[in-house]
């Protein structure tokens, strides 16, 4: 789940927001003023309806304190965090390493429904003591909403928190972080599919597009259930596999002066490949890739060197080739590459791209190890 929108960093974390954000912000807010309205009418239009939109911007604001709790206790405890996106279901915090410990998980878990639990009393604190009815709507409306938040995020279906502190509770019990994604996994899928039949049932029976809702929130963790427990599964055929072990020697070199319509025309088209190396006076100077190409107008290829275009290998994330394989992946992710050169004390041992992975892995798929 990618940011498109960005709205700068908090605690060093950049925030951003997934398109699906506006679709669930208009219904949240068209929501709160029919509520609002139904309850209130003498307010007027106006008031209600920046009542409506004050409320809705907090609410994101409260999701927003709740994905924090979870990024800043991570990065505490070392691990890194890219982003956090809101988008239509909520939050998603961008974590790029797992815990080292069940503790750890389980704390860092607990910290996001705490913090919702924390907002939601003292919102509702605030309602108790104000004498000012729109402001005693607002508060309330956020206090209930927050304390929803909480429980709903310690249902116990992974990757939902609940299923998390269930993930750590089971890994501190057996000692096998693997085995206990997944039973987590496992529990997920399956409370996925019970909100799926519940919300059928619930449209069924009359309650329109929130039982909708409800179906595609089952189906979302159902979806994220599944690819945690193929995950571990694809960790498992990682293991022990090094960058050296999976790179290709035979990356092609072209001369930096090629013209970047000659080396369409000829290398790109004509071999399939999609990496090459950029010579200099003999010497490996960069990488091309079809990305490179694609950022330049097609009028310019015949006036565009690959020096022009190469991305240089100083620039480069470059690995060693005793590197495990899981960790170039991660690499891969966090820096958004499709290939990664291999080096040994400055040297260039060749290129390791996600295609050599793929096949690696639908190597072992077939082979059943």
């Amino acid at each position: 789940m990618r940011s498109q929108i960005k709205l700068g960093k908090v605690f060093g974390i950049e925030i951003g927001l997934h398109y699906s954000w506006f679709l669930i912000a208009l219904l949240i807010v068209s929501s709160l003023y029919s509520q609002f309205h139904l309850k209130n009418p003498e307010w007027g239009d106006g008031v209600i309806l920046a009542m409506a939109i004050a409320t809705g911007l907090l609410f994101f604001v409260s999701l927003l304190a709740h994905e924090l709790s979870h990024s800043v206790f991570a990065r505490s405890h070392g691990m890194p965090v890219k982003e956090i996106t809101l988008f239509a279901l909520g939050g998603v915090s961008q974590i790029e390493k797992e815990p080292s410990s069940a503790k750890t998980e389980f704390w860092m878990a607990f910290a996001g429904p705490l913090m919702s639990a924390v907002i939601g009393l003292v919102c509702i604190g605030a309602a108790a003591i104000t004498s000012n009815p729109p402001f005693h709507a607002m508060v309330s409306w956020l206090g209930y909403i927050n304390l929803a938040l909480a429980v709903f995020n310690m249902v116990p279906g992974y990757p939902l928190d609940g299923g998390r502190i269930l993930r750590a509770i089971l890994w501190w019990k057996t000692g096998d972080a693997d085995r206990a994604t997944q039973l987590a996994a496992k529990t997920g899928q399956a409370i996925g599919g019970l909100f799926i039949v519940w919300g059928i049932l619930q449209f069924a029976g009359g309650a329109g597009f929130g039982g909708l809702w409800i179906s595609f929130i089952g189906w979302f963790l159902l979806q994220a259930a599944s690819e945690s427990a193929q995950r571990v599964g694809i960790e498992h055929a990682l293991a022990g596999a090094t960058a050296g072990d999976l790179m290709s020697g035979d990356c092609p070199s072209l001369d930096g002066n090629l013209d970047v319509q000659h080396f369409v025309d000829e290398e790109l088209l004509r071999t399939g490949k999609r990496c090459f190396l950029v010579l200099q006076k003999g010497q490996v100077a960069g990488l091309v890739t079809p990305h490179e190409v694609k950022t330049i107008d097609r009028a310019r290829w015949p006036y565009t060197t690959l020096n022009d275009v190469m991305r240089p290998l100083e620039d480069l994330h470059t690995v060693p080739p005793e590197t495990p394989l899981k960790n170039v992946l991660e690499i891969m992710g966090r820096e958004d590459l499709n290939q990664v050169p291999v080096m040994t004390n400055g040297h260039l041992d060749g290129v390791l791209s996600r295609s050599h992975v793929l096949e690696y892995l639908r190597t072992r798929a077939d082979l059943k190890v």
